[in-house]
């Protein structure tokens, strides 16, 4: 079963991660091993060139690549002396980003990935013609089913760059492979508005973002810019990952036909086929009507089936069978989900549940900031010993808490959602997937209220 690091994760996280996998050897390259000297390296490293010229090189992988090619399937598993039958068997293992605390070991069954499969193979958004452009690592989970699996269970085209963060290098490849889709996280998608010409993605069909909420100001300067409207899906870890995306709007094919909606703005669209869902109170457990807020619990066969070697984590995510993903969200009355936020990123001050990210957005609205540089500013809770909890905003720039509270209380937001410190970073603390490290955040938080 393979076992795919996080590479830019801090070294505590790193061990952590070896340690709950039971991680003995580590394959990789000599290169790699220079460019990361922090990993934790075990004794037993191996290179994977040279233990294929060991084998014999490429003479030795070429009869297995004519027997791909010219063999029935079926014979291929019995020839290397594989099982034909996966289920629920442990196909992979990854990990939480560990944006809130540490890592978790989400062990990916065979079923659960195929199952992503074939549900996002029946929406049809990414048909066997489809080049993909594949830049996201395989130790992120959007990378490891949707653009390693998928097109080798589809038959996709697939053009492979290293990193998300070489702009040029993607920008390159799409126009000289001609990629007709694009899959990545916002953070990774704005720099290519910035330095991509339309003429170089000309070839672009569809562009899909998740990991993180897609900023309104990158969907519209997306879409003057390259005529491409991005569209934004939603999962996590543990459901494999894909559970919801917006797809282009269904084509009306007959007379008869009424236009049907696949897409709405700010919404992660609708829940793919074979999932369940309910809208349950964080604090009552009751089944929220549509349009009101509360947590998101998942079925489907492409939900995990819990966390490696780690029983009390894993009771606290199921209830009753379903998931408790921890993020909120709503549900409108076509069935599109719209996510209000990681249940994480709320404080309860005087009775009230104060969202983080709403008062970002409002922040960078009225400071007229456009994020081109990444996130500017973050609101993170600490302890307070008069109210529970008090509101520190994390920020790049050279601001003040008296500018602040005059923009927000001008608005009309409540005094409870100005924050009473302010400490300026010079650069807000971000994971290798592109979403916001929450436990490097917090421990800044924490030192600015000391």
């Amino acid at each position: 079963m393979p076992v795919n690091l996080n590479f830019t994760s801090g070294r505590a996280a790193l061990e952590s991660s070896m340690r709950i996998g039971g991680v003995k050897t580590v394959i990789s390259a000599d290169l790699m091993r220079e460019k990361a000297p922090n990993f934790p390296w075990p004794d037993r490293t191996l290179d994977l060139k040279k233990e294929i010229e060991a084998m014999g090189g490429k003479k030795a992988i070429l009869p297995w690549f004519l027997a791909a090619w010219l063999l029935p399937n079926q014979l291929i598993p019995t020839l290397l002396g594989l099982p034909h039958i996966g289920d629920r068997a442990e196909a992979g293992l990854l990990f939480t980003s560990g944006s809130s605390g540490d890592p978790k070991g989400v062990a990916l069954s065979h079923r659960n990935i195929l199952a992503n499969c074939a549900q996002i193979s029946s929406l049809s958004i990414l048909p066997q013609k489809t080049t993909l452009l594949a830049c996201l690592p395989v130790f992120h989970s959007f990378g490891f089913t949707i653009t390693l699996w998928y097109p080798m269970i589809r038959g996709c085209h697939v053009v492979t760059v290293p990193s998300p963060l070489d702009t040029r290098k993607i920008i390159d490849a799409i126009k000289e492979e001609k990629a007709t889709c694009l899959l990545g996280a916002p953070t990774f998608v704005r720099p290519i508005l910035r330095k991509a010409h339309p003429g170089e993605l000309r070839s672009l069909q569809l562009v899909v973002t998740g990991a993180e909420k897609l900023p309104d100001d990158l969907y519209h300067a997306f879409l003057e810019r390259f005529h491409l409207e991005i569209l934004q899906g939603y999962g996590l870890t543990e459901t494999t990952p894909a559970s919801n995306i917006n797809q282009p709007h269904p084509p009306v094919t007959t007379f008869t036909a009424e236009h049907q909606i696949g897409k709405k703005m700010g919404s992660v669209g609708r829940l793919l086929p074979g999932m369940s869902v309910r809208i349950v109170h964080p604090e009552t457990g009751d089944e929220m009507p549509a349009g009101e807020a509360g947590i998101v619990w998942f079925k489907g066969a492409n939900v995990f089936g819990g966390y490696l070697n780690d029983g009390e984590k894993t009771r606290a995510a199921f209830q009753d069978g379903w998931f408790v993903t921890g993020d909120l969200g709503r549900l409108d009355d076509e069935g599109f989900l719209f996510i209000e936020g990681r249940m994480s990123r709320f404080s309860k001050i005087g009775g009230e549940m104060i969202p983080h990210g709403t008062i970002e957005q409002r922040i960078a609205e009225l400071f007229e900031w456009n994020e081109e540089d990444g996130y500017a500013a973050v609101v993170m809770g600490v302890p307070d010993a008069t109210k529970g909890e008090a509101l520190v905003l994390l920020t790049t720039k050279d601001i003040t808490v008296d500018q602040v509270r005059e923009k927000l209380l001008s608005v009309g937001m409540p005094g409870l959602w100005v924050p009473k410190i302010i400490k300026q970073v010079e650069m807000i603390p971000i994971l290798g997937t592109g979403k916001l490290d929450l436990k490097g955040c917090r421990e800044v938080a924490l030192e600015a209220a000391d």
